[in-house]
């Protein structure tokens, strides 16, 4: 029997023009989110690389009629940046390995594994996050002295990692979820033990969701400034030289400032993209 029979109404088609219309929406909604994070992107780019003679000239010109590194060099060549900047690069890779290394088991642990209170534990984690550093802020600065990891990369990257892993392990127990336990089973069938069958069934179709936490991972640790204040005098990371640095400097220097923080994140999104792109295309098939 058919549905209209029980009375039941049969879902309507859509018209060729309503898909079209559906389709232009998206697209069109899809052009302005790349334009809310594009147009600040290109006219930081643009203030960076202005002459300084041009640098408060008005009405300023969407496309830039002279370049000029002049701003850019004396910013790099300015009294500690590059060591900042090698720190930062440093801390959020050390971040990015710690993170992941304690987050991707601990989240496979909650997706595989049931155990008493183990939403409760997702609360819990999720709950790190509602404590302000302002209120660790003292007892932190004492515990690394009495630790004396003060003013060190690992101990920078230790209180990003902490910052940073309730994400983590929530990014990936939910990926680890959608992964069918059944696969690990044929795979132990097959020969392998536990371990074998996470390293070579699950975490490959993991990546995706590796590659977001990764992608976060990243950009809050590098863009991270109360944290490297608090805990850094002598050897800053770069955010907290620009913040210490640069607050009085003219408005050119810190249009600079701002284009070599956003190039690495730019470099690190795009080298990870591939895999979080497979996240999608798995979607869609």
């Amino acid at each position: 029997m058919t549905g209209a029979t029980h009375g039941i109404p049969l879902p309507r088609r859509r018209s060729g023009r309503e898909r079209i219309i559906g389709l232009g929406l998206t697209y069109l909604a899809a052009v302005l989110l790349a334009l809310f994070i594009l147009v600040p992107i290109y006219l930081i780019a643009v203030a960076a690389f202005t002459p300084r003679a041009d640098a408060f000239t008005y009405p300023r010109s969407v496309i830039p009629t002279a370049v000029s590194t002049e701003t850019i060099l004396f910013f790099l060549n300015a009294s500690g940046v590059i060591d900042s900047f090698w720190r930062s690069v440093w801390v959020a890779l050390i971040t990015l390995g710690m993170s992941l290394a304690i987050g991707a088991p601990a989240g496979y642990a909650i997706a595989r594994y049931a155990f008493r209170g183990r939403q409760a534990y997702r609360l819990v984690i999720l709950s790190t996050r509602a404590f302000p550093i302002v209120i660790l802020a003292i007892p932190l600065a004492v515990t690394y002295r009495v630790w004396n990891i003060d003013d060190t990369i690992i101990g920078v990257a230790f209180m990003h990692t902490a910052l940073a892993l309730p994400f983590t392990v929530l990014i990936t127990s939910s990926v680890f979820v959608s992964v069918p336990r059944e696969l690990e089973e044929a795979a132990q069938t097959l020969g392998c033990n536990p371990l074998q069958a996470f390293i070579r069934v699950s975490l490959p179709l993991a990546l995706p969701g590796l590659a977001a936490a990764a992608i976060f991972t990243w950009v809050l640790s590098w863009n991270d400034v109360f944290a490297a204040v608090i805990l850094t005098l002598r050897n800053p990371t770069l955010p907290a030289k620009i913040l210490t640095a640069l607050t009085q400097s003219p408005i050119y220097y810190q249009f600079a400032a701002g284009f070599v923080m956003l190039i690495p994140s730019i470099i690190v999104i795009f080298v990870i993209r591939r895999y979080l792109l497979g996240l999608w295309g798995r979607v869609v098939k």
